[in-house]
């Protein structure tokens, strides 16, 4: 490790069991590979594609992952409420109100490296949720204060929305990401201020689907538009990501590199 850079590695959403079963066998490997620091992960979908467990958190932990991040599905399971005041590494949105159980910004530490780790919300085709902007242009005051280094995890919908939030941090924090759609953007880059952006991560779940569910489900309920239960897809397993290399003294990203890990789970 190299003491004045931070090496993180951001994956995109895990979708049920495959999901989870490809970062145990496979995240070490990508730790290594890119001398990782710390890894950020979106559990949201983890239990069953919806929804995440107290079991499960502390098995994401176990593998490897410093901090989960969520979105519009951390509620969908009641077991994440034995969990989400307890686990200061289990995030949900900053920008849900005042009140709402959880923390949605967590500081994480190793040695003498500090990495704040925001996780908003988007409101486009979303729900009404507090404003994003303002929520985390707030807390910034007080993040700043403990570190330089802070990635956001943007959870949203709209590519516009998860943009505009990039350029709207520019030069205040070291990274933004997206997560939400599944499918990984190639539009990885440092802005100019020095914040390093993507629009989505991707996923980590099968390829062989519809954004990681059963397929052949997923089309049924395009076509008859009637309520479909939906099932976790198993096939073509893929980790979806990013490592983003942070300078420690200015908090400015100096690289963002994407990567697509196929899964030899069966």
């Amino acid at each position: 490790m190299n003491d004045s850079t931070i090496n993180v590695v951001m994956i995109g959403d895990i979708i049920g069991e495959p999901g989870r079963k490809a970062i145990f066998l496979h995240l070490s490997e990508i730790v290594k590979n890119y001398n990782a620091d710390f890894v950020i992960a979106n559990g949201e979908n983890s239990a069953g594609g919806f929804g995440i467990t107290s079991n499960i958190a502390h098995k994401l932990h176990s593998y490897g992952i410093d901090c989960i991040t969520s979105g519009n599905h951390i509620w969908r399971n009641k077991d994440v409420f034995q969990i989400i005041d307890k686990d200061p590494a289990l995030l949900r949105p900053l920008n849900y109100p005042n009140g709402t159980p959880g923390r949605g910004w967590s500081i994480i530490e190793k040695g003498e490296k500090k990495l704040a780790v925001v996780n908003l919300m988007g409101r486009v085709f979303m729900e009404p949720l507090d404003c994003p902007f303002k929520a985390i242009k707030k807390e910034l005051v007080n993040l700043k204060k403990i570190t330089k280094c802070i990635v956001v995890d943007f959870h949203a919908e709209a590519t516009s929305e998860k943009m505009a939030m990039g350029w709207y941090l520019d030069g205040q924090v070291s990274a933004v990401v997206g997560t939400h759609t599944h499918v990984q953007t190639s539009d990885n880059r440092i802005l100019a201020g020095g914040t390093a952006y993507i629009t989505d991560l991707g996923m980590t779940g099968a390829y062989d689907s519809v954004i990681g569910m059963n397929k052949e489900r997923a089309v049924k309920k395009f076509v008859t538009m009637m309520p479909t239960r939906f099932l976790v897809a198993t096939e073509d397993v893929h980790i979806n990501g990013v490592c983003i290399s942070i300078d420690c003294n200015s908090g400015r990203s100096v690289s963002i590199e994407r990567f697509d890990i196929k899964s030899n789970i069966i």
